[in-house]
């Protein structure tokens, strides 16, 4: 248990609690009620695994902060508190204070905002975790958040709104706010609340308003739609704020009022407007699952094509699959998944750990998507094991299920399904919220465009050869290749036109996220966009075309265009989201700072608060 000071002043212990049955969102606040009595009340909680059940009589009702806007000061004492309690390392902050500002002179405001976690009623980051790090508690509510089970994958940290968990890149694992409960059990408050020197910071049970507080609003200015995940932070804010606000961090967002009083987010041409390759910003933390992503569509499209083609008869494919570079091709496509998964692995912040990517299936798209990837893989190998010429040993362990018409076709089939449920998933991992700039489908013509361009465009550079060089009918394999290029192109690019048009009107950070594609990436984005419709066109042309030198050399140029294409557009998907998170200050929580601070050589001292990427 907490050891409660002798001295312990008055206002760091909580009220007595007068609050309603139910909350904001209309579920009840008593957690066991919640659960329909699934679960015991008078858990004990192990808190730094120490047995013991605390004596506070509201410790099975949801537990939340109270912010009152117009008090806070942003001295940082809460910051300083909550790092202190968790010996947090510079780098790592649970508690963070941002502004928004706004006005001119001499009508000037600015509203600094407290976050931490907010330990919501429908959590996204417990569902999304592939390990199950998470725990929902009826204890207070509090979604706790185990750093030795999690895998540093940093999923988390993408789906939250309000940048609560935090990947340390030193220890490659994720920590967060975990609402005090030690402090909770023997009735004290969190250690940020009883640090707040404005009386800015309150807690208590949800809905329940502090002393002196008369509004218990979800939102203020620069927060995120509460309707994401149902936060439990109520606000007060009595001083009106400028129509528009501004936020002090580079990000290019602020905030407009809308008739319904309601801010919203909306670009702010902080970055300006021309026009920049930035080549070198193209690089980024996420270079491993660039890779992942492209080289797994690229061997589920050649698959998908060289089997299926295969299966419903196409003359050049059955050819193919005849041929002696089928098993070549086939292990192509195996080695690329391979390659794959070994990228998803060196993305974590603890690779070896990768083995408990499997353990929240029920809940997180990142297991279903490695689950499904994995099955793809091992059922590609066994049809690539089953093609492999005199395969006596097969045939004698199977009899006849081990000929390529049994076993070879089944487990050909099983892939598909596996690799159709991996790409689904894949994709289903970035249909975030918060993140609204993946938040569309245009990410679904992107993978299934990719996976068909790439992998016809592998199927061609092998199989066109092997016709040349055999005398088969090369004709027909080059114009299906092309065909592909051209339909995967085609979706691509419908895609693309839809979702910038959508990006424009969204009016949320996926508009800002537009906005310096448009600007900071101008020239890579037009380059990318400008070689995706030679691709198209080139290939279209070509198919009008007979084979020969030339045209062979043109579809060549469609091959290398096709790779240009995919790693810029994708290492653009990755770097150009912006997140729907708080407010940053002017250096702490501010990317610009980071990438400043990286540059100059401030990130080599581990007090500033920025270090490298270690992976």
């Amino acid at each position: 248990m907490w050891k409660v000071r002798d001295d312990e002043p008055g206002y760091a212990f909580l009220k007595e609690s007068t609050a309603p049955e139910v909350n904001y969102y209309e579920a009840p606040i008593d957690l066991i009620a919640r659960t329909g009595g699934a679960l015991p009340a008078g858990r004990e909680m192990f808190i730094n695994e120490e047995p013991g059940v605390g004596a506070n009589p509201n410790r099975n009702k949801q537990h939340a902060f109270h912010f009152t806007a117009d008090n806070c000061i942003g001295c940082h004492a809460c910051e300083a508190a909550c790092s202190e309690k968790n010996d947090n390392p510079a780098h790592i902050s649970f508690r963070s204070v941002g502004y928004v500002e706004g006005g001119t002179y001499p009508d000037f405001k600015r509203m600094n905002i407290s976050m931490a976690c907010n330990h919501c009623d429908d959590p996204v980051c417990l569902k999304g975790c592939p390990t199950r790090a998470y725990t929902k508690h009826v204890e207070y509510g509090a979604v706790l958040q185990d750093p030795e089970t999690c895998f540093g994958c940093g999923y988390c940290t993408w789906v939250c709104p309000y940048n609560a968990p935090q990947l340390d890149p030193i220890k490659g694992q994720v920590s967060k706010c975990n609402m005090c409960v030690d402090r909770l059990e023997v009735n004290l408050k969190p250690a940020c609340v009883s640090a707040c020197l404005g009386n800015a910071l309150n807690f208590g049970v949800v809905d329940d308003l502090p002393e002196n507080r008369e509004q218990g609003k979800t939102s203020i200015p620069g927060f995120p739609d509460p309707e994401i995940t149902h936060p439990n932070i109520r606000f007060q804010q009595i001083k009106n704020m400028p129509d528009e606000v501004t936020r002090t961090d580079g990000m290019s967002v602020k905030y407009h009022k809308g008739d319904d009083g309601q801010y919203r987010p909306v670009v702010d041409q902080k970055k300006g407007v021309e026009r920049k390759w930035s080549f070198a910003k193209l690089s980024s933390r996420e270079n491993p699952l660039v890779i992942f992503t492209l080289v797994s569509q690229t061997s589920l499209g050649a698959f998908l094509i060289a089997f299926l083609g295969a299966q419903f008869g196409i003359d050049s494919l059955v050819a193919l699959r005849e041929s002696v570079v089928y098993v070549p091709l086939m292990a192509v496509t195996v080695g690329l998944a391979g390659l794959g998964m070994l990228m998803s692995a060196t993305h974590l912040g603890k690779p070896w750990r990768f083995y408990r990517g499997f353990n929240n299936l029920r809940h997180s798209p990142v297991c279903r998507e490695g689950l499904g990837m994995l099955l793809y893989m091992v059922f590609a190998g066994l049809h690539l094991l089953a093609m492999l010429p005199a395969n006596a040993v097969f045939i004698e362990l199977l009899g006849e299920w081990g000929r390529f018409d049994m076993f070879a076709t089944v487990s050909g089939y099983l892939a598909l399904i596996a690799g159709a449920v991996g790409l689904y998933y894949m994709y289903r991992c970035y249909r975030i919220p918060a993140r609204p700039f993946w938040n569309h489908w245009q990410t679904a013509t992107s993978f299934f465009g990719t996976a068909l361009t790439l992998g016809s465009v592998l199927v061609g550079l092998i199989g066109v050869p092997t016709f040349i060089l055999l005398g088969g009918n090369v004709t027909q394999i080059f114009s299906l290749a092309l065909a592909c290029v051209v339909i995967g192109c085609g979706l691509e690019a419908f895609g693309l036109w839809r979702h910038a048009v959508a990006m424009d009107a969204a009016n949320n950070e996926g508009s800002v996220s537009h906005y310096i594609q448009c600007t900071v990436f101008g020239k890579s984005y037009v380059l990318r966009n400008i070689v995706l419709l030679a691709n198209a066109s080139v290939a279209l042309l070509l198919l009008t075309l007979a084979p020969s030198v030339l045209t062979l050399a043109a579809a060549s140029l469609v091959c290398l265009g096709a790779a240009v294409t995919a790693i810029i557009g994708r290492a653009l998907f990755y770097v150009l989201v912006i997140p729907t998170t708080m407010p940053g200050a002017f250096f702490w929580k501010n990317k610009d700072f980071e990438e400043h601070a990286r540059d100059i050589g401030l990130a080599n001292m581990p007090q500033v608060g920025v270090v490298a990427h270690g992976h």
